[in-house]
């Protein structure tokens, strides 16, 4: 009797699980069309029967990210349910058909599915053919994909959900969790088996074509973001700087410096520079009397000369004076628009980290290992502290500070250890685990 109701529950499950296999076209084309038909009212409702275009800008980037995540959605359920909708027509035949009438399923005829299929491809084709355009959040995602290997690091390539091209937005870029860099990935097997696995992937997906130039213009925009926004650190700062100290700091520091009685020389340096310039002014005046063979210069004219000689110094150096005090308030303005830049870029630095982590990581072990070299000799190796020393008498003179060659000497002998400590750890750290043979080329090198 127990055998007798275990058979007969295992029959009505068969039953209703073949029941199911055979509904399986029916409910997956029912499906699809119910996604399209909500796309349809999205459009109908909100965009006034268009296409859901962020260009339309009729709403803010908020509720525009919000239909967005709707319509990414609602197109990977139509285009899986399509996928599973083929996939058992192919399985079904006359004798399936056959039992689903027995069973009482009743198929749609083929007019109606037509039909049906007619409208999903209406509605879909308007973004599956949508890669014109691509924000910095789409870049950071994907990385590119080489036109002529196709080979991607990244699984994200293979789900082929086409999206519209969403607003950059600070709080949705801290929010989504961020793209892992190379840096970050480390597995158990070899990232070449990894790859090559991916690359098959690609090749074998109908849709791979249609991948490899959506990646190349993301590649393509992302670099011209990178470059963009590069151009803007570097100018941004200088403008600033120039319109500070010409039209704000410089006639506010004149003015200041000519309705008082202000000390020419703002450090000792100055002074004793402008003292051996009358100097030599003073030997080249008889150096030139003995030469031409002229009569000694008369005392009077002597004292004329240098009193010349003397204004025109103080002139000069109350204007380097000036010019001292004017850097060091535009370059205090010119770190405030810089910063300013950088937090209102978010979004563009995560594009160009991107960026250079495919430059720098993509490069070969011997180009590595010569860039490693050529930076570390730079500032850390045996002939950086000329250059470190050159470079702090600069900035010193810069802002009109006394170059003080104990705190020169001292900066000198620390920060390049700590450079080269820093560096080190980023060798064994990172790069040891990233690139060994990109290591092992910088040691043999090095040797």
């Amino acid at each position: 009797m127990k055998n007798s109701v275990f058979s007969q529950k295992i029959y009505s499950f068969l039953l209703a699980a073949y029941r199911w296999y055979l509904q399986t076209p029916e409910r997956s084309l029912h499906q699809a069309y119910d996604a399209a038909l909500k796309i349809q009212e999205i459009e109908d409702k909100h965009f006034n029967g268009n296409k859901i275009d962020i260009d339309s800008a009729m709403y803010s980037s908020s509720v525009m990210d919000y239909f967005e995540s709707d319509l990414n959605k609602l197109l990977k359920i139509t285009r899986m349910r399509l996928t599973e909708f083929r996939g058992s027509r192919w399985f079904l035949n006359e004798e399936n058909q056959k039992a689903a009438q027995k069973a009482g399923i009743e198929y749609l005829s083929p007019s109606l599915v037509l039909e049906k299929l007619n409208y999903i491809d209406q509605v879909t084709s308007k973004y599956t053919t949508s890669f014109d355009q691509t924000t910095s959040k789409a870049l950071v995602v994907k990385p590119p994909i080489p036109v002529n290997s196709v080979i991607s690091d990244d699984k994200s390539l293979l789900v082929k959900t086409p999206t519209l091209p969403p607003k950059i937005s600070n709080q949705d870029l801290n929010n989504k969790p961020k793209a892992k860099s190379k840096t970050d990935t480390t597995g158990v097997l070899p990232r070449s088996i990894l790859s090559t696995i991916s690359r098959l992937q690609v090749e074998l997906d109908p849709n791979s074509e249609q991948e490899v130039i959506q990646n190349f213009r993301q590649t393509q925009k992302r670099t011209i973001i990178s470059l963009r926004f590069i151009l803007l650190l570097i100018i941004v700062p200088l403008l600033t700087h120039q319109i500070a100290k010409t039209f704000v700091v410089g006639p506010i520091i004149e003015r200041f410096r000519n309705t008082q009685e202000m000390e020419i020389f703002i450090n000792s340096e100055m002074e004793e520079e402008a003292l051996l310039e009358l100097q030599r002014f003073e030997e080249k005046l008889k150096f030139e009397n003995f030469i031409i063979k002229a009569p000694p210069l008369s005392p009077e004219q002597m004292e004329t000369e240098m009193k010349n000689k003397a204004k025109e110094l103080a002139e000069e150096f109350r204007h380097e004076s000036s010019g001292a005090i004017k850097n060091i308030f535009a370059d205090i303005l010119s770190v405030v628009a810089f910063i300013w830049l950088l937090l209102v870029s978010k979004s563009s630095i995560a594009v160009l980290k991107d960026f250079f982590d495919n430059i720098v990581y993509g490069l070969s072990d011997s180009a590595k290992a010569f860039i490693i070299i050529l930076f570390t000799d730079i500032f850390v190796g045996f002939h950086s502290p000329h250059g470190w020393e050159v470079l702090l008498e600069g900035v010193s003179r810069h802002w009109g500070l006394p170059a003080d060659r104990n705190f020169i000497f001292l900066f000198i002998a620390t920060f390049p250890v700590i450079l080269d400590t820093i560096f080190k750890y980023w060798i064994f750290r990172y790069l040891n685990r990233i690139s060994p043979s990109a290591v092992a080329t910088y040691r043999n090198m090095n040797e």
